[in-house]
Parts: C-alpha cells; sequence; structure tokens
C-alpha cells in the first residue's frame, strides 16, 4: 500500500509518500511545499493545489493520511491551517483517494508508543521505522512521514 501523509500548514506543508505491506515501511519520497510566508491565504490555495495534484498523479497513493486541528492557540492561524486543510481534501476527492485522518497524539502514539511525544522524539522514531540516513527535516516533513505511518497502522488494523 502507497499512503501520502500530508502534515498541513500555511507556508510550510510537510508531505510524504511511503510504502508498507502492513510489517515494513519504506520512505519513497518526502519534502514540504512552501508558498510565500506574507501573502494572502486566497493566494496560497491554487498552488498548494496543483502541486498536491502533481503529487498525486506522480506518487499515485493509496490512501491519504492527513493531520486533524486539534487545538491552536491562535484563531487566525486554526483558520489559515483549515482552509489549506479543505485544499487536500478537495485534492484527494478530485482524485477519488480515500483519506484517513488523524490527530496529533494518534500520531505520536503511532510512531513512538507515546501520545505526548516531543518534535525530536517523532523525528528519531520516523528514522528509524523508515531506516532513513538522519532524521527528516523540517519537523513539518517528519510529521508528514508519521502521518503516513499512522496512516498504514490505521488502515491495516
Amino acid at each position: 500500500m502507497r499512503i501520502l501523509g500530508i502534515d498541513p500548514g500555511t507556508s510550510l506543508i510537510g508531505w510524504g509518500v511511503i510504502d508498507s505491506d502492513g510489517k515494513t515501511y519504506r520512505a519513497i519520497a518526502y519534502d514540504a511545499l512552501r508558498t510565500p510566508p506574507k501573502i494572502p491565504s486566497h493566494q496560497r490555495v491554487e498552488p498548494v493545489y496543483d502541486a498536491l495534484m502533481a503529487l498525486i498523479k506522480k506518487h499515485k497513493p493509496d490512501l491519504i493520511s492527513v493531520e486533524t486541528l486539534f487545538f491552536f492557540k491562535n484563531a487566525k492561524t486554526v483558520m489559515a491551517v483549515s482552509e489549506i486543510r479543505g485544499v487536500i481534501l478537495l485534492a484527494a476527492a478530485k482524485s477519488g483517494v480515500p483519506v484517513s485522518e488523524h490527530t496529533p497524539l494518534q500520531v505520536k502514539q503511532a510512531v513512538s508508543g507515546y501520545g505526548k511525544a516531543e518534535k525530536h522524539q517523532v523525528q528519531t522514531m520516523v528514522q528509524l521505522i523508515l531506516g532513513l540516513d538522519q532524521p527528516p527535516k523540517p519537523d513539518d516533513v517528519a510529521d508528514a512521514l508519521a502521518l503516513a505511518i499512522c496512516g498504514a497502522n490505521t488502515r491495516r488494523s
């Protein structure tokens, strides 16, 4: 099974593609989509959508795993990230790819066994699980790969 994990953000959206047979995991590709930090959200959606559609077309995932918005201190930030999540969900729907949604707690639990793991712990565990030479950076990319791992675990259970 091929899973595309996406960590929604505003100017930085982490993504990672893995293959999993239910027992092993292999990283296929990972990186971040970047948009200029100071542009209005309505100018972000089209380039983000186009980039996501290109990723889906290139990697042909069986599942897209995306983080749910669980808690944000800043209402303005949660609105902007919600808009990007909408773009992600639209790209998945337009491509006919099923979506699994996971809270940060579920993702941390899936990769570290501890729902309150720190960022560096998630990065290290993703590195170990996927057999990477170094921890994936930035954090958003590690989170996207962790989302893909969580999606693979959820799908097989």
